[in-house]
């Protein structure tokens, strides 16, 4: 069978992706293929949240606190964090080990920034379950501060909903903190990690 071109191939996604670019179906009439073509392009360049993400490359440790009960103290732990940045600089990818409930816990994230939705993205999975768990957000005028949501099924049925708010001091320290509700109860804190570089 014969091979179709890249940028034939890439048109004829571009064409198909087309619907999703127009605003509330407002468009009166398709956009130009080149022109679509070029903001595909824009969009696909890494802006400045990527370039924030990008100082976090590198070697951290970590002092987690997790609370499983409201009200009682959290378990604390030691870990460490590897950052590095992916497919020329458009993702942050983490591997972090630690302890997790007095167990040997590793986890690997992967966040973003999504140009075309102008929202943040993550994406974990850890040694403790074997779904994927994503979250969605919005950060604060200089990107320092990101507000992510989300939410997944709970074994006894019903859903888990989480907020999580992580903050980039500046190049050398970090924080990240979860909340959780089960259905309509009452949030409470889960987890908070604290990240310093290593020197």
């Amino acid at each position: 069978m014969r091979m179709m071109s890249p940028a034939v191939i890439l048109l004829c996604i571009l064409l198909t992706m087309s619907p999703a670019l127009a605003k509330d179906k407002k468009a009166e009439k398709p956009m130009d293929p080149q022109a679509m073509m070029e903001l595909w392009k824009k969009l696909g360049s890494p802006g400045e949240p990527h370039k924030l993400f990008a100082g976090l490359a590198g070697s951290w440790t970590t002092q987690t606190k997790e609370w499983m009960e409201p009200g009682k103290p959290p378990t604390e732990s030691a870990g460490t964090a590897e950052m590095k940045m992916l497919l020329d600089g458009r993702f942050l990818y983490q591997e972090y080990n630690a302890q997790m409930m007095g167990q040997p816990f590793s986890g690997i994230g992967i966040d973003g920034y999504d140009n075309l939705t102008k929202k943040y993205v993550t994406a974990w999975i850890d040694s403790m379950g074997t779904g994927i768990f994503f979250m969605e957000g919005t950060g604060s005028a200089d990107g320092k501060t990101i507000t992510l949501k989300g939410s997944h099924p709970e074994p006894g049925g019903g859903k888990m909903t989480h907020r999580a708010i992580w903050k980039i001091v500046d190049a050398d320290n970090q924080s990240f903190e979860m909340y959780g509700a089960q259905g309509h109860g009452k949030e409470m804190k889960m987890l908070e990690i604290t990240y310093k570089r290593k020197p």
